[in-house]
Parts: structure tokens; sequence; C-alpha cells
């Protein structure tokens, strides 16, 4: 045997090895797909996702109470504007405004 037909034939060996590793890790991907499809891999992966965030917003907010108990505050605030505006003036000054936004939403 020549030393080019000696190469070649090394070269079929390595070939017909990485088609049979090639092979293999198909047969793999099939039977771990037909086991879990990929809609549950991606339903599974958004969920995971999901409690991550919840982890991490649950961290921030016992790091910084200062700022969520504001936040909660000036939304309560907001809420409440046209009571407490009712209460400082006297009259339902606050519900005109709402009023005149309606009639311009509606035109």
């Amino acid at each position: 045997m020549t030393e080019a037909e000696h190469r070649m034939a090394e070269a079929r060996a390595l070939r017909d090895a990485a088609l049979a590793l090639v092979k293999a890790d198909i047969a793999h991907l099939q039977t771990d797909l037909n086991a879990k499809g990929i809609g549950a891999r991606v339903l599974e992966r958004l969920a995971e996702g999901a409690s991550d965030v919840l982890d991490e917003a649950t961290d921030v907010a016992e790091n910084h109470r200062g700022v969520l108990v504001t936040l909660v505050a000036a939304i309560v605030l907001w809420f409440a504007r046209h009571p407490l505006m009712a209460l400082f003036t006297g009259d339902e000054a606050g519900r005109d405004d709402d009023e005149a936004e309606a009639k311009l939403e509606g035109a």
C-alpha cells in the first residue's frame, strides 16, 4: 500500500467515525424531542424566567422598602385625588376636569 492510499484509508476512517458521531447525536436529539416537545420546553423556560424575575423583584423590594412604600403611597394618593381635593376646596372641582377630559376624548 502506498503512502497516498494509506492516508486515504485514514481519512476515510476518520470520516466514517465522524459520520457515526453525527448520526448518534441526531438519534439522541430525536429521542430527547420525543420525550419532551418544543412547546413544553418553551413553557418551562418561560416559567423559569418568570420565577427568576420574581425572585429578583422580591430581593429588590426587600432592600428598598422605603422606595416601595413611597410608590404605593403615591398610587393611593393618585386614585384618591378627587375626594382629597373636595376636602380641601369644599366643592367637587376635581370632577370638572375629568368631565372635560371625557368630552374631549369623545369628540
